[in-house]
Parts: structure tokens; C-alpha cells; sequence
């Protein structure tokens, strides 16, 4: 499947807006870890100082265009979260936002004046829902708008076990317990806390850090689609891949599956792995396998969990840096593919990333990339690293200057990704 990028079309479309803004999003879970919605994150790109939440002129912005933006293509199936201070939360143009795909984030500054708690309640009644921001003790404010909200997110590095225990009860005693968010989750250990203490949804990136087990073997299914991949990097012919293809039930019938999506633009019905062979090609063919290492089988909404959306995202991204840089270079392209969705995989196997090289034959600009971060590829990976643990202006302003693109390149990228992304999710999910 091929994307347009956004940038592509007349530059007073979107580079008014999406030069002046870096746009992250962090992804949100439930307690079964399945992905349920992005914070949507933005700064000024033209202000080192600016905060991605603060401030009501980036909000107001953002708002104003979130038609230009496109929640779809950012968010696809999943609601946005979106910070609003007072200012933006008493504005009109708080009804640019679709009301049925995204909360409300009010900030921590915001506080629980009569005309506030008035406007929350008349915005619910108009379809909104709403989060509480950085919760970080049961002060008046909290109390007050705990009952209006849907979510209260707690930041849990701004507190000790204990006082994270104390306060989910105090917000339990109120009738807020069944809705707390835990804010920056970064390690398993974290997570199975904030999960014994009764929360509900999780914000973090615990999911992707890679928690490597001593003797660690990768699982007969995973190698087998490793397998294949060094096939098609020794160019075997399709006989031999076909051959080892059958020996794997869900490889079967997961790759017949995806090449009767739209996305692959089968003209009839697909039926057998030699067929499928012959429609995906082999650069096609070497991405879903690359994606497809990254679903659990038999797991609910196995093809939308939020580390096999992180991966395609970077693989994506990648890609689409590449062509942007190095313009006409397909194997270059594939090559960007292959470092973003790799980077992940010492999480997905919980092995390291130097055994994981060490098994599979990669070009050495992808071992680079994933072992040191080094050359094009490993200062692409920083940059979309960077983007998605929120660093600060200066520091993307710099990262986006040493590879030559611009803060309008960067969103062009990162919405085509997201869509293609999306598109992918729907097509098999």
C-alpha cells in the first residue's frame, strides 16, 4: 500500500500549521494492556521554552485546526485525549473537537471555580467527556470535580507507594476509584503496582522497555517467521519459502489473511500460500512478516496491541524519512522499514538486541542502527525516540536539523504513518 504524503498537497494547507507545532501522542491502555487511546501531545516549534501543555495559545491552536489534523488519521479507532487549560476550557472553539472521540484533559492549574464546574457540566451534556490531569493529593479542587469527570490521572512519580495507596483510597471513598489512570508507567514492576491497586487504565511506555530473562529462548513460532525472513534476505525462491510456510499453521494462515485486505488490493480471493506469494512480492511480503512477529496469537484484538502499533509507527516513519531523504532509493526505504519495526524486538522476545542481530542476516547499517544508533538510520531512530517520550523543542529542533528535515517533514511523516498504520489495523482486525 502506498500514502500520499500530507505535505504533498498545496503548502497552505499544512505547512501554516504543521510547521509550527511538533505533535506527539502516548499511547493509553486498560488493564488488559490493549490500546484505548493517545494523549496528544503538542509544542511550539518556534519556542524553546514552551511546554506541551502548556499554555492556552497551542491549544487554542491545535483545536482550531483539528479539522486539518484529522483526529482519524491520528488517533485511528481510539479516543484522543487533549489537554485544556481555563482559558481553553471556558472557549467557544473547544466545539472544533469531535465530541465522541475525544476527553477533555483539564489541567492541574485549572481550579474548581463555580464557572468552571457550570461549563464542565454543560459540555458533558453536549457529549464531552473529561479527565483530570496530575492528581497528585485529594485537595478541594479534586474533590469537587471528581464527581464530572471520567478519568483522574495520577501521576505516580510525583508519589511514594504509600501515598499513591492512601490517595486511590481517599478518590475510592468518593466514587472516583473505578476510573483512575496511572501517568508515566515506565516499568513492569510499576505497573503490576497501579494494576493490584485497582487502576484502570495505564499511561507509559512499561510496555515497549525490553525486560531481558537469563536463557531466554525465542518461541518455535517467532523463529519459524525469523526463518523466513533470512530466506528472503538469502533470496531463496518462492518454492522454498512456500515450503517452509506450510510447516507453520498460524504463519498460513495469517499471511492469507492479510493478502485478501484491502490494503494488499487482491482483485479476487486469494487462496493458496503460492498465490499469496506471488501478489505480495517479496518487499511486501518481508514486512508482514516483519509485523506479524509482533502479534500474540490467540489473544483479543491480537493485530491492535499498542507494542505492534509502536513498531509498524517506527517502521513506518522510517520509511518515509528515508524516501524523503534519500528520494528514488527503494532499498534504502525498505532499509528504514526494517531498523524502526526491529527496534522493538528485544521488548517483544525479552532477549537482547545483540542476540537478536546475531540470529537474523542483516545489512550492516541496520546492526548500526539498532545496536548503537548509529549512521542515517540509528539518528532517524533517535529522532522518533525522541518524539514519542516528549523531549523538548530544542532537542527535536536539532535532531530534525542534523538529518535536514524540517518540523512540517516531521508531522507529514508522522500523520501518513499513523494512517497507513491505522488503515493496516482495520483491514485485519
Amino acid at each position: 500500500m502506498t500514502v500520499d504524503l500530507p505535505s504533498a498537497q498545496p503548502a497552505s494547507v499544512h505547512e501554516s500549521f504543521f510547521s509550527h507545532f511538533f505533535l506527539a501522542r502516548q499511547p493509553i491502555l486498560n488493564r488488559d494492556q490493549q490500546l484505548v487511546a493517545y494523549e496528544l501531545l503538542f509544542r511550539d516549534a518556534h519556542c524553546d521554552g514552551a511546554d506541551f501543555t502548556d499554555g492556552a495559545a497551542a491549544t487554542a491552536a491545535v483545536i482550531a485546526h483539528a479539522s486539518e489534523l484529522g483526529m482519524e488519521q491520528v488517533v485511528g479507532r481510539q479516543l484522543a485525549y487533549v489537554n485544556v487549560d481555563e482559558v481553553a476550557l471556558m472557549s467557544d472553539f473547544i466545539r472544533f473537537l469531535p465530541n465522541h472521540r475525544v476527553v477533555l484533559e483539564i489541567l492541574e492549574t485549572v481550579p474548581a471555580t463555580p464557572a468552571v464546574l457550570a461549563r464542565v457540566r454543560e459540555l458533558r451534556l453536549a457529549g464531552f467527556k473529561f479527565a483530570l490531569d496530575d492528581v497528585v493529593a485529594m485537595s478541594q479542587d479534586v474533590r469537587e470535580l471528581a464527581p464530572l469527570v471520567d478519568v483522574i490521572k495520577i501521576d505516580i512519580h510525583a508519589l511514594r507507594d504509600g501515598e499513591l495507596a492512601e490517595l486511590t483510597r481517599a478518590l475510592a471513598a468518593v466514587g472516583a476509584g473505578g476510573k483512575l489512570l496511572a501517568e508515566k508507567v515506565e516499568t513492569l514492576a510499576q505497573f503490576e503496582l497501579c494494576l493490584g491497586m485497582g487502576f484502570a487504565f495505564f499511561q507509559g511506555y512499561y510496555f515497549a522497555r525490553p525486560v531481558i530473562l537469563s536463557g531466554k529462548k525465542i518461541a518455535p513460532s517467532e523463529l519459524a517467521i525469523l526463518e523466513l525472513l533470512n530466506l528472503i534476505n538469502a533470496e531463496a525462491d518462492n518454492a522454498q519459502i512456500e515450503g517452509r510456510i506450510k510447516h507453520d499453521a498460524l504463519i498460513s494462515i495469517n499471511l492469507l489473511r492479510l493478502v485478501n485486505t484491502p490494503a494488499v488490493g487482491a482483485c479476487t480471493r486469494i487462496d493458496t500460500l503460492g498465490q499469496a506469494l506471488i501478489v505480495l512480492g517479496r518487499r511486501q511480503l518481508r514486512r508482514w512478516l516483519q509485523i506479524l512477529l509482533y502479534v500474540q496469537p490467540g489473544t483479543a484484538q491480537q493485530f491492535a496491541s499498542p507494542l505492534l502499533q509502536l513498531a509498524a509507527t517506527r517502521g513506518k516513519m522510517l520509511e518515509l524519512m528515508t524516501e524523503r531523504l534519500r528520494p528514488g532509493q527503494r532499498t534504502s526505504a525498505d532499509i528504514g522499514f526494517t531498523v524502526g519495526i526491529m527496534s522493538l524486538m528485544d521488548a517483544m522476545f525479552s532477549v537482547r538486541m545483540s542476540d537478536i542481530v546475531a540470529g537474523i542476516k542483516v545489512q550492516d547499517e541496520v546492526r548500526a542502527a539498532l545496536l548503537s544508533r548509529e549512521g542515517d538510520f540509528g539518528r532517524m531512530l533517535i529522532l522518533v525516540e525522541s518524539i514519542e517520550r516528549a523531549a523538548s523543542s530544542a532537542e527535536l529542533s536539532g535532531e530534525l536539523d542534523a538529518l535536514g528535515l524540517t518540523a512540517a517533514d516531521l508531522n507529514a511523516i508522522q500523520i501518513a504513518a499513523f494512517e497507513w498504520v491505522n488503515d493496516y489495523v482495520r483491514g485485519v482486525s
